[in-house]
């Protein structure tokens, strides 16, 4: 929910008394490149949200700039979580909506005087000079090798490949979620790169209302979290589930905008089989049941640095089967399962192994799962990190 006035005035006069955590100052911090906040939609957007309330906390103002289609409106100008929201139209376009978005919303934001500018996407390139041109520090917060996307047609690769190259050479850093996109990028000749992965948190609900409306029972579901987009993999796990012949249901959360074509074919392949449920787009409560619940967790994506739905998987303790990938074995190392890249026939075994396999070796590696997020993937951890990167780049 977003705060009421009197909780606006309250956390801001919060973070004018209670200075700036470690760093000695308040730093006035801007997120560009997201949908906005409350998330709605995927990892940037969670990020935004976790990053930002947490720095808030910090004794630092953070303002977060999302999009009309995605945000209401209503909500310009006020505060979820002590975060500032400031929500501006957006064309809805596949191409175009994310980089007119930012550029908008850094041409608004010319007069606020930012310590710093995290900028979401390597799409939103574009807009680092206007930012740096009205003194603010800027870095590019980079989530996966976009141009890798089976999404995009050979203009969308061409577009990513150029700013994956001239990104780097914009902003004052480049962020990374994980060694692999880091290595990525060093070995492309930038050298401003710096390593800052995601965080999670365990679920703390107690109710069933999202398990209700599916039809599923607590234990009785492999769960998979993502966009419904062609790299990401959905199809592959809904026909392994399929052939698994394990018991149960399979819930599948996400959705996509731009890729009704890809989510018909999704709708095809579960054909009149039942078992098959799809939750659309789910976040906070209702997304918070379905992963405490769930009998165990499929990673499919392709592409990609550390997802978040991965590590939120992990913070549920739950047994998680992954894509193999180097970004997964990065996050998971040994405390999961992997398939080989693609395969349905390798990803539909895995199934049958954690599902009707050794109890004891599931919940080990459950346990092992949770252990590397208490330890490696802390959101307090990240926004220390993000902390200490703003001062630094504030004071240069």
């Amino acid at each position: 929910m977003v705060e009421s006035v009197a909780t606006d005035v309250a956390l801001l006069w919060w973070g004018r008394m209670s200075g700036a955590g470690e760093q000695g100052r308040r730093l006035r911090i801007g997120v560009f490149g997201t949908r906005g906040i409350p998330a709605s939609y995927g990892g940037f957007e969670t990020f935004a949200e976790q990053l930002g309330s947490r720095l808030v906390e910090r004794g630092h103002s953070v303002t977060v700039f999302g999009r009309s289609g995605s945000v209401d409106p209503a909500l310009h100008g006020h505060f979820h979580r002590g975060v500032r929201l400031v929500v501006l139209p957006a064309p809805r376009s596949k191409h175009f909506e994310t980089v007119l978005h930012t550029m908008r919303s850094a041409w608004w934001a010319r007069g606020e005087r930012f310590d710093l500018a995290v900028v979401c996407n390597s799409a939103n390139f574009p807009a680092l000079p206007l930012l740096r041109k009205g003194g603010t520090p800027t870095v590019l917060a980079i989530d996966g090798i976009e141009s890798a996307r089976r999404k995009w047609g050979l203009a969308g690769r061409t577009f990513y490949r150029v700013a994956s190259w001239l990104g780097p050479r914009l902003a004052d850093a480049l962020i990374a979620d994980c060694r692999v996109i880091e290595n990525f990028y060093r070995e492309r000749g930038a050298d401003r790169v710096e390593m800052i992965p995601y965080g999670a948190e365990p679920p703390e609900t107690v109710g069933h209302d999202a398990l209700d409306r599916l039809g599923v029972t607590s234990g009785g579901y492999v769960l998979y979290v993502s966009r419904l987009e062609p790299e990401n993999n959905a199809d592959v796990v809904i026909q392994a589930f399929r052939a698994s012949g394990v018991p149960g249901h399979l819930v599948i959360v996400g959705d996509a905008p731009y890729a009704d074509s890809y989510k018909t074919r999704l709708s095809e392949l579960a054909g009149a089989d039942g078992r098959v449920r799809f939750a659309g787009f789910l976040f906070g409560e209702g997304y918070d049941q379905l992963r405490k619940n769930a009998r165990c967790y499929v990673q499919a994506t392709e592409v990609g640095g550390t997802h978040p739905a991965l590590l939120e998987a992990m913070a549920a303790g739950l047994p998680v089967v992954a894509n193999d990938i180097p970004e997964h074995r990065e996050v998971l190392a040994d405390a999961g399962w992997y398939y080989e890249k693609n395969s349905v026939a390798d990803l539909a075994e895995r199934l049958r192994e954690v599902i009707l396999g050794d109890p004891q070796v599931r919940a080990s590696r459950a346990a092992a799962a949770l252990d590397r997020v208490r330890t490696e993937y802390d959101w307090d951890r990240v926004a220390r990190s993000y902390e200490s990167l703003a001062a630094r780049l504030a004071k240069s």
